[in-house]
């Protein structure tokens, strides 16, 4: 039985995550009680405190109410955490968010999007077409949309709009009336175990999507064949022989103008305010889907010159005519692969400071080769100490081990303060800070030193 009829009263334990937040604010918007725990405020804990949601900072069993029909928690919460060791004990309902979403999406039209990275640039373009253009959904982003300032929003139509997020097989729970794929690289390891299991978890995810649904892959996935639905469309950036891809790409003033040609239709003069090559590609995947639900060209083009992006995707902090400042995401060597590229298409042979913070051991451990063949395309990178989320330090696993394998001239290991430090002397013109930790805590300070 689909429980969400009956919850009044609902806890979050880690309700400050980007994900755990959207759902709190779904919950809010229906009139539940919603309250939780986080380890840190943070600007999003504190724009759900003010919203009216109940937070506590300290892990207290005392603090958590005892009267939640349901307790959500994410699986970056250690198992050990005593508030979700009481509520198991004590015969609560206790699930994961991934749950809640399969309740949610249960009785709903869904565009499910996935990928081991680009998922929430997707997710939140697809959202915003359809929010622009009229078409209505309610939307589950990975990111904070910069049109919007949040990342969840309610509407009548019965469509939701969701990241589908692989960490843990969550998207799994999902069912897809349209399933998009991004990417299919190595990541999460620690959970998969081989390149080859998350492989077989996107098929898994690819088979399903309801029958009669439609299929949005990128062209040139590793085992792509294997990926099938009723409709399939592949896109790319550069490749002819996807049935979607871009044709005459030109820069114009840190923006990109475009057409986007498939088989039996073409979009002229298409304008992305967005910078990175890779977000082309992006965008590519949102027209597919928008196209395929009949939403009007000009509405479309439309919305996509509207985009604004998404905080903390290729981001720009900071842009005059001595310096630039992306703040990005980019935690996997792609990610970084891609943002470099794009930083690169707009600013040719400018001299590149990249700063980096690896995220979680296990990631550095099982991805160093590749994070040292990323990283060196920039012509100077600091790494700053691993952020460990969730994990306890693993024997011989530091940014080390990333700076050792680099070929990179210019590249050393500072922590945040000595890192501040070195901007302050040198005010490099195009700095990049990447990471999925707490990097973007430092980016407002780099900012200032910088100006």
């Amino acid at each position: 039985m689909n429980p969400l009829a009956t919850i009044q009263k609902i806890y979050f334990i880690g309700i400050g995550g980007i994900g755990m937040s959207a759902l709190a604010r779904y919950f809010h918007a229906k009139g539940v009680e919603v309250s939780g725990y986080d380890k840190t405020s943070t600007p999003l804990t504190r724009a759900l405190e003010d919203s009216g949601i109940k937070i506590h900072y300290e892990e207290r069993v005392e603090l958590a109410p005892k009267d939640a029909d349901v307790v959500v928690y994410t699986p970056a919460i250690p198992a050990q955490h005593a508030e979700l060791v009481y509520y198991k004990e004590h015969g609560y309902t206790v699930v994961k968010r991934s749950d809640v979403l399969q309740w949610i999406t249960e009785s709903s039209f869904n565009i499910c999007v996935g990928g081991t990275h680009g998922k929430t640039t997707v997710t939140t373009m697809i959202a915003h077409l359809l929010r622009h253009s009229g078409y209505g959904c309610n939307a589950f982003l990975g990111g904070i949309s910069a049109n919007y300032q949040t990342n969840f929003w309610s509407n009548e139509r019965n469509v939701v709009v969701v990241e589908a997020d692989e960490y843990d097989r969550s998207f799994l729970k999902l069912v897809p009336d349209i399933a998009v794929i991004t990417a299919m690289d190595p990541d999460h390891l620690d959970i998969y175990g081989t390149a080859e299991e998350v492989e077989k978890a996107f098929i898994q995810f690819s088979q399903k999507v309801k029958p009669g649904g439609c299929l949005v892959t990128k062209y040139g996935l590793k085992r792509g064949a294997d990926l099938k639905a009723a409709r399939h469309f592949e896109y790319s950036v550069d490749n002819t022989a996807a049935g979607v891809h871009a044709a005459d790409i030109k820069v114009e003033q840190g923006s990109y103008r475009f057409d986007v040609v498939a088989e039996n239709w073409k979009l002229n003069d298409v304008v992305l305010h967005v910078g990175g090559l890779h977000n082309i590609e992006n965008v590519l995947a949102a027209i597919t889907v928008a196209k395929y639900l009949q939403i009007g060209d000009e509405q479309i083009k439309a919305a996509v010159a509207d985009f604004k992006g998404v905080h903390r995707r290729f981001e720009y902090v900071l842009k005059n005519t001595a310096h630039t400042l992306i703040d990005d995401y980019a935690h996997h060597p792609e990610e970084l692969r891609a943002l470099i590229s794009g930083v690169r298409s707009l600013f040719g042979k400018e001299q590149l400071v990249l700063v980096f913070q690896p995220h979680l051991f296990s990631r550095t451990k099982d991805l160093a080769d590749a994070f040292a063949e990323s990283l060196d395309m920039a012509d100077e990178v600091i790494l700053l100490p691993i952020y460990p989320a969730r994990e306890l330090p693993m024997e011989g696993v530091s940014s080390e081990l990333i700076l050792n394998k680099m070929k990179l001239k210019h590249k050393q290991v500072l922590d945040k303060e000595v890192m501040k430090g070195w901007m302050k002397e040198h005010k490099p013109g195009l700095v990049v800070m990447a990471g999925a930790g707490d990097i973007d805590a430092q980016v407002q300070a780099v900012k200032e030193l910088l100006l």
